[in-house]
C-alpha cells in the first residue's frame, strides 16, 4: 500500500499539461519509485505465498480436527444409543418374560382351581353315597334287631318298640 500512495502522491503532485488530463511527473522519481515496487513485489508475494500456505495448512488442521471431533461424536453417540437401546430391549424382553410368567402362572392357577373342584365334586359324590350306604346299612342292622328285640318284649315285658334307625342319628358301633 505504501508505494500505491507513493505513486498517487506522485500523479496528484505532478504538473498538468494545458488542455489535457496529462500530467508531467518527475522521471527519475517515478523510476525509483518503479524499481522499488520490483524489489518489493516479489517479497510481497513470497509473503503473501507463505501467508496463503500457513492459512490453508492452518485450514486443513482445522478441518482434519473437525473430522476427528465429529468422528468421535459419532461414535459416542452411536455407543449411547447403542448401550441405550440395548439396555431398551433388555428391559422390553424382561417385561415380556415376566407377562408371560404371570400369565402362564395364571393358566395353572385356573387349572388347579378347576382340577380342585372337579376331585372335591367326585370326593363330595363318594362321600354322599358312602354315607347313604352306611345309613342303609345301619337300617338293615336295625331292623334285624327289632324283631329280636320283640321276642324278648312278648316274653318278659321290657322296651317301648322295635328300634328305628333315623336317617339323622350318627353312625352306631356295631353291638
Amino acid at each position: 500500500m505504501f508505494y500505491v500512495e507513493r505513486l498517487e502522491s506522485m500523479l496528484a503532485t505532478g504538473r498538468k499539461l494545458p488542455l489535457t488530463s496529462n500530467v508531467v511527473v518527475d522521471q527519475a522519481a517515478a523510476l525509483e519509485l518503479v524499481d522499488e515496487l520490483r524489489r518489493a513485489i516479489p517479497d510481497e508475494i513470497q509473503n503473501a505465498r507463505r501467508i496463503n500456505a500457513e492459512g490453508e495448512r492452518i485450514l486443513e488442521r482445522a478441518q482434519e480436527e473437525a473430522e476427528r471431533i465429529v468422528a468421535r461424536a459419532q461414535d459416542q453417540a452411536s455407543f449411547l444409543l447403542g448401550e441405550e437401546g440395548l439396555a431398551d430391549a433388555a428391559e422390553a424382553e424382561g417385561r415380556r418374560i415376566v407377562g408371560e410368567a404371570n400369565a402362564e402362572a395364571d393358566a395353572v392357577r385356573r387349572g388347579a382351581d378347576e382340577y380342585a373342584v372337579s376331585v372335591l365334586t367326585g370326593l363330595e359324590g363318594d362321600v354322599v353315597r358312602t354315607l347313604q350306604s352306611i345309613r342303609h346299612g345301619l337300617a338293615l342292622l336295625d331292623a334285624r334287631v327289632a324283631p329280636a328285640d320283640g321276642e324278648a318284649e312278648a316274653g318278659g315285658g321290657g322296651a317301648a318298640g322295635p328300634a328305628v334307625a333315623d336317617e339323622d342319628d350318627a353312625p352306631r358301633p356295631p353291638a
